[in-house]
């Protein structure tokens, strides 16, 4: 009996020496062998934790594209309970099962964040154009009742992904981001940048990518979703500051074929005092297809592009230039590349050498896009680009199909070689290494002005680069735009905060009543989706009118005292007098990590607004509900394709003209989020949270509520964003809770910043005292306004719903920079 206990005794102790010496320590963690599968968990923070498993006998090395964290030094405890070994930071948990290998999250308290599916990895062998790697596809389970946001830009509607499954490959209307959010408070980031099958499903919630030497993921906890963007960009790359400049209105189409139209454009805004701050010169101002891209003028039209330049800055006004990933063979940027194989050989945009639609295939091209993982190939692309656009003094750079364009599809375009390995292997990440390439290049030439980018493709990280992300080449229809709003709020949710789309959509051809004669700026169905349209765009980090086939310039929608004219001048004048306001928030974008666009669930505890997708904040204070159906004419449905679009010959017949009256008053449903005070931006009636509303609706209004507690700055009446100093601000306080502001400046268009060179200004309201505090100013830069005037209006909380409006109260006072407290 002694004998056999000493046998169980000794087997016991066999299981424990065996179970203790299963992992080894790490300086970041742990690394095992389960089921000859290599496990690593590694703190990259307290926060962060990077999951990486490989097949047994084979090696991992990786520099990620996305991440560009250094690992710091985390305080852990390790600890064993029976077949499991805990990993614990200051904030969460890692728990591996050290017998089927399976990893479990948890909050400190044990709550269950998120857990691998049992046997959740897999890796099937691979060939990539002759390297031996697997196809690699991890699982995880999550909650019945969780919802998740992200994954990039999709068209898809819907504001919480579950039960989606998504095709992961870079498009014109679709961007793509690895990476989600949980209404529990954490984040996922899937490291890899191949074509990948997202899929959550009852059972499951997986990525699967097509290549990958093994399977890399990062787990991040912020409690909320604000505390998981900021740790996907302490992960990725923090967000600079954009040129004050950017933040005005900007006129666009496709696209001004003369120096002297695209000028003119401008100055016609000046003489109609309309606001503008931006206008942007499209394709073909190199001449024709063989010369694309060539980054010169070399179209006859535009044959003094420096004096075109200085006109439109003459006019106070900006300049945007396209460019893009390829190059016509008769551009000595393709000369130069092609020699050193620096050109991808798959079909892209444009297919024929002539501009007729469909494209004369008798006339190929011989478009090529280049090598963006190649830093050398970046190289020749700044140099070109300095040398012929930036030296002109042009002020940004609209990088379009940084998908790239890939048209005609073959799995074998996928072998291409790459500076990186296949392409396919680096497929999703390009439009990531061609906006890098241009942000890291011009940053290096030059600090005096700020980068600018507006950019056609995302993915993980790109926040750092400088880059507004717009949504592709979508049609004009009510359902596109309606689409716009979730695909805008879930890129944001991405931690990449700059996105627009493109105001009125791309194609609107099925508008014009007589073929392509731009009739369709007259037509009243086209009239009323365009001010809804535009009034959305007010609201988003980029105001940008652009398409084809229909001319966008307000001018073309009528004359001043015509519903639809005045209705667009006053939106944009809106986007003008909330220019501190937005400026502001660019600053909290950039310091604290905040975000734009905010979908509802990120600030409301609200059962109701966790898979809202057609109201948001913009801010933290402003209720945004846009007008997304067709309230006086019939809906139009439009169905188009970003590869086969450009046929303008097609359109919708029944999109015909209709004589309808806009100044008719319509009704709109509204949900205001429970957990606040609601006032109505234009009477400044107030509504209790938590109930639907039936929200009075005019031509020339998007319907906007602000929180109870907010402290909003209005600016003057201005034809561009620097005309006039912030020296005699408007402070409007919505009474109801405390409430705080930091008002920013800075030079506007320079990165001083970074060294210090801004001021802030935080104001401060005590709702029970109902006293405004205005707070000394903080730092310093050069034409620092020192003296100003604030006309502070409290808008009062004393009434409810049955008032035709709240009671305001006025008070002007002076501020000299100094503290100051003002009873209201």
């Amino acid at each position: 009996m002694k004998k056999k206990y000493s046998l169980v005794l000794a087997l016991f102790i066999m299981g424990l020496y065996v179970n203790a010496q299963s992992y080894q320590k790490t300086g970041l963690g742990l690394k095992t062998v389960i089921n000859s599968t290599v496990i690593e968990i590694q703190f990259y923070s307290p926060q962060i934790v990077r999951v990486i498993k490989y097949p047994e006998k084979n090696t991992f090395e990786k520099k990620s594209l996305s991440v560009i964290k250094e690992a710091e030094k985390t305080k852990l405890v390790i600890s064993e309970n029976g077949r499991a070994v805990r990993i614990k930071s200051k904030v969460m948990q890692v728990n591996l099962n050290l017998h089927s290998g399976k990893i479990l999250f948890e909050s400190l308290s044990g709550a269950v964040l998120l857990n691998e599916k049992e046997r959740g990895a897999v890796f099937t062998n691979f060939n990539d154009t002759g390297n031996k790697t697997f196809t690699v596809n991890q699982s995880f389970v999550l909650d019945p009742k969780e919802s998740i946001y992200g994954l990039g830009i999709l068209q898809n509607g819907k504001m919480s992904q579950r039960n989606q499954k998504l095709h992961m490959v870079q498009n014109n209307t679709w961007d793509f981001v690895t990476f989600f959010q949980s209404d529990k408070g954490y984040g996922l980031f899937w490291d890899n940048y191949s074509p990948t099958d997202f899929n959550d499903n009852a059972e499951e919630t997986s990525f699967k990518s097509e290549v990958g030497d093994g399977i890399d993921y990062y787990f991040m906890l912020g409690n909320n979703a604000d505390g998981v963007i900021a740790q996907m960009r302490d992960l990725t790359g923090h967000v600079p500051m954009f040129p004050k400049w950017t933040f005005g209105f900007w006129q666009s189409k496709e696209r001004y074929k003369s120096q002297n139209e695209i000028v003119e454009v401008v100055k016609k805004y000046r003489g109609l005092g309309v606001p503008l701050d931006g206008i942007i010169q499209d394709w073909q101002y190199w001449g024709d297809n063989y010369h694309w891209n060539a980054m010169s003028f070399l179209n006859p039209e535009f044959s003094k592009p420096e004096e075109m330049v200085n006109d439109i800055h003459k006019l106070n006004a900006h300049l945007l230039i396209s460019v893009w990933s390829s190059f016509g063979p008769d551009t000595p940027q393709f000369k130069e590349m092609k020699e050193k194989n620096m050109l991808f050989d798959f079909q892209t945009w444009p297919q024929s050498g002539k501009e007729a639609w469909p494209p004369d295939m008798n006339f190929p091209s011989g478009v090529k896009v280049y090598d963006a993982y190649n830093p050398e190939a970046r190289d020749i692309y700044w140099n070109y680009l300095n040398k012929g656009l930036f030296s002109l003094g042009i002020d940004g750079w609209w990088m379009d199909s940084t998908e790239p364009d890939h048209l005609d599809f073959r799995p074998e375009d996928l072998d291409a070689k790459t500076f990186l390995g296949s392409f396919r292997k680096v497929r999703n990440a390009y439009p990531l290494m061609a906006v890098g390439g241009v942000y890291d290049h011009q940053r290096q030439f030059s600090s005096a002005k700020r980068v600018f980018i507006l950019t056609r493709s995302a993915f993980a990280g790109q926040q750092r680069y400088g880059a507004n992300t717009w949504s592709g080449d979508v049609n004009s229809s009510w359902e596109t735009l309606r689409n716009q709003i979730p695909a805008g709020l879930n890129f944001s949710l991405c931690g990449i905060p700059y996105w627009n789309s493109d105001i009125g959509g791309f194609f609107a051809g099925s508008y014009n009543t007589n073929s392509n004669d731009g009739s369709g700026a007259k037509n009243q169905y086209y009239q009323e989706l365009y001010i809804r349209w535009l009034q959305f765009g007010a609201f988003t980090p980029m105001m940008r009118s652009h398409g084809t086939d229909v001319p966008r310039e307000i001018y073309q929608f009528g004359k001043k005292g015509e519903p639809i004219y005045d209705a667009i001048e006053k939106t944009i004048n809106l986007r003008y007098m909330l220019l501190p306001y937005i400026y502001s928030n660019a600053w909290k974008v950039t310091k604290e990590h905040s975000s734009f666009m905010r979908a509802l669930v990120m600030d409301f505890k609200d059962e109701k607004v966790k898979d809202m997708n057609n109201e948001y904040l913009f801010g933290q204070s402003i209720l945004v509900a846009p007008v997304v159906n067709a309230q006086y004419t019939p809906e139009t449905i439009v169905k188009t394709n970003e590869d086969t679009g450009w046929n303008k010959k097609e359109r919708d017949e029944s999109a015909k003209n209709a004589v309808v009256d806009f100044n008719e008053k319509k009704i709109k449903k509204v949900y205001l989020p429970d957990g606040s005070l609601w006032y109505d931006f234009w009477t400044n009636k107030k509504h209790s949270g938590g109930q639907e509303i039936d929200q009075e609706t005019k031509i020339d209004q998007i319907p906007l509520y602000v929180k109870a507690g907010s402290i909003i700055p209005l600016g003057p009446k201005v034809q561009y964003v620097e005309e006039k100093k912030w020296d005699n601000l408007e402070i409007r306080i919505y009474e109801g809770a405390d409430g705080e502001f930091t008002l920013y400046e800075d030079e506007g268009d320079n990165y001083n910043y970074e060294n210090g060179k801004y001021a802030t200004i935080t104001f401060k309201w005590n709702d029970l005292k109902r006293i405004l505090t205005i707070n000394k100013q903080q730092g310093s830069f050069s034409e620092m306004i020192k003296q100003r005037r604030f006309k502070i209006i409290k808008i009062s909380s004393d009434h409810l719903e049955s008032d035709a409006s709240a009671k305001e109260l006025e008070k002007t006072i002076s501020y000299n920079g100094n503290q100051i407290s003002i009873k209201l």
